[in-house]
């Protein structure tokens, strides 16, 4: 069957369209909920990286990349009060690579993507089941599509640069592009969120469709969950 990795942009725990209330731990139970291996998620506020463990029982390598600009507790309080209009700018910025309980799992760190003077974007990485697994969040200017394929080169870089001789690497994140322009990986989705793989035989990508991420009527997220399966050799 392979190893299932899995990535999900969450929009702050935004419905599509933005309502306000939020809906993070939701999507965060959905994404979780039939055990995938690695669960590579995006835009999730500070505050929430200490309960991911407890909504899903995965364990949690997270990257900060926007400090809130409150204290903890009063940033997600006034976010709540309309979770449409009070998004990063309160309640701070993160990215986090879930693993499956069950595998042993280690850290590798983090690297800036993005140039200095622009928003700060982040990859991160962690080594599991002997390969290596990077998260990443792209800069989004649609404009200049040449900041976002650059950013995508640094994260391989950043991911090889950590993985073993003849270790598959595995990118994974909103790449904010729908061609990251990196040759030496599989295929890209059609959207702008992917799961990128070297050196291992990778399965097709599945797209959810909105049924699958929809909650009583509402769609959770602006953005698809993707994945596919990793087929290891033996």
């Amino acid at each position: 069957m392979g190893l299932l990795v899995r990535t999900w942009n969450l929009f702050h725990g935004n419905a599509d369209p933005p309502r306000r209330r939020g809906y993070l731990r939701t999507m965060v139970e959905l994404a979780s909920a039939d055990d995938p291996d690695v669960l590579c998620l995006q835009e999730l506020p500070v505050w929430a990286l200490r309960r991911l463990e407890s909504w899903c029982g995965m364990q949690v390598f997270p990257a900060v990349t926007r400090r809130p600009m409150t204290s903890r507790p009063v940033s997600r309080w006034v976010t709540r009060s309309h979770q449409g209009l009070f998004r990063s700018g309160l309640t701070g910025q993160a990215n986090a690579i879930l693993v499956h309980g069950s595998r042993a799992a280690v850290g590798l760190g983090s690297a800036q993507i993005s140039e200095p003077g622009r928003e700060v974007r982040l990859v991160s990485c962690v080594r599991m089941a002997g390969l290596v697994i990077a998260n990443l969040h792209a800069t989004n200017d649609f404009r200049n599509p040449t900041v976002t394929r650059a950013e995508a080169s640094r994260a391989a870089a950043f991911a090889e640069g950590h993985a073993r001789p003849d270790e598959p690497v595995v990118l994974a994140g909103d790449f904010n592009i729908t061609d990251p322009g990196l040759e030496a990986y599989s295929q890209p989705g059609p959207g702008i969120d992917h799961v990128l793989v070297r050196g291992a035989d990778a399965g097709p990508l599945d797209v959810w469709p909105v049924t699958r991420r929809m909650q009583n009527g509402v769609v959770l997220s602006d953005h698809p969950p993707v994945e596919l399966r990793v087929r290891m050799a033996r």
